[in-house]
């Protein structure tokens, strides 16, 4: 599990509670204070009305299961895939690249199951690389899209919250007829519409955007060393020589962790 978006989230939104519980007083209603049913209606429904007016559908559907992603971790680590594919590179000098046909299983990724396949399949590096880079390239996009509508969401909340606050204020303007006290109330009610957009937009929508955005750009990095890899075992080089490639990609830190038995 990718702990530091639960952790985000917990110490994002905790933090602010408490703040305004220390405020206010170590209470039950303190925290109350905080909850505005309309106030909620109006950021979180506009928000969603934004988002079905700017964005089809088939791409709205798919957003929970893309933010669900950003609460796991990816499947490889860049050292075990590293090690993985000079264990490949061994088993190709020693058997020959037909002997990759019983790996493509063991592989442990579509990606990578593909591109050991290719290889085996005797194709040219040429072909290889152009069919498994058309993959990164639509791989991305795809990625894009679940990123581009948290962004919008994160655009619509807080002018839904001012929205909220302008039409809470009417209707206190309209009713200057009651006390102090009840224009105060009125008055606190009416600008957490602003706080809801403001906290949806900065605590949620906009740094879970960027969370996608990060974890897509290491799944491409990561298909950029298998590439790397696929192609080096394609042309016959030495499992020395392959490992030595692929820890071009890897941080000083991480090239340490690398090592395979070498021919």
């Amino acid at each position: 599990m990718e702990i530091t978006t639960a952790l985000g989230l917990l110490v994002g939104f905790g933090s602010m509670i408490i703040a305004h519980i220390w405020e206010n007083g170590w209470n039950f209603w303190a925290v109350l204070s905080l909850l505005n049913p309309s106030a909620a209606l109006i950021v979180l429904g506009g928000t969603l009305g934004c988002a079905l007016l700017g964005f089809p559908m088939h791409e709205l559907k798919n957003l929970p299961k893309a933010m669900g992603m950003s609460f796991k971790k990816n499947g490889f680590e860049e050292t075990e895939l590293v090690n993985k594919l000079v264990k490949f590179a061994e088993k190709a000098r020693r058997e020959g690249l037909l002997s990759l046909e019983s790996e493509v299983q063991a592989a442990g990724d579509p990606f990578l199951q593909k591109g050991i396949q290719l290889v085996a399949d005797g194709l040219d590096q040429d072909t290889i690389r152009e069919m498994l880079e058309t993959e990164i390239d639509f791989l991305a996009a795809r990625h894009a899209v679940p990123a581009a509508i948290l962004d919008g969401l994160g655009g619509f909340a807080p002018t839904m919250g001012i929205i909220g606050t302008v039409m809470g204020l009417i209707s206190l303007l309209g009713n200057l007829g009651g006390s102090i006290e009840q224009m105060g109330a009125g008055i606190a009610v009416a600008f957490t519409a602003t706080l809801y957009g403001v906290w949806t937009a900065n605590l949620l929508w906009l740094p879970m955007a960027q969370k996608l955005k990060r974890r897509s750009e290491e799944e491409v990095h990561v298909r950029e060393i298998m590439i790397a890899g696929i192609i080096s075992i394609q042309a016959g080089d030495n499992p020395q020589i392959v490992e030595e490639k692929l820890k071009s990609f890897l941080s000083p830190s991480h090239r340490t962790h690398v090592g395979g038995k070498k021919q």
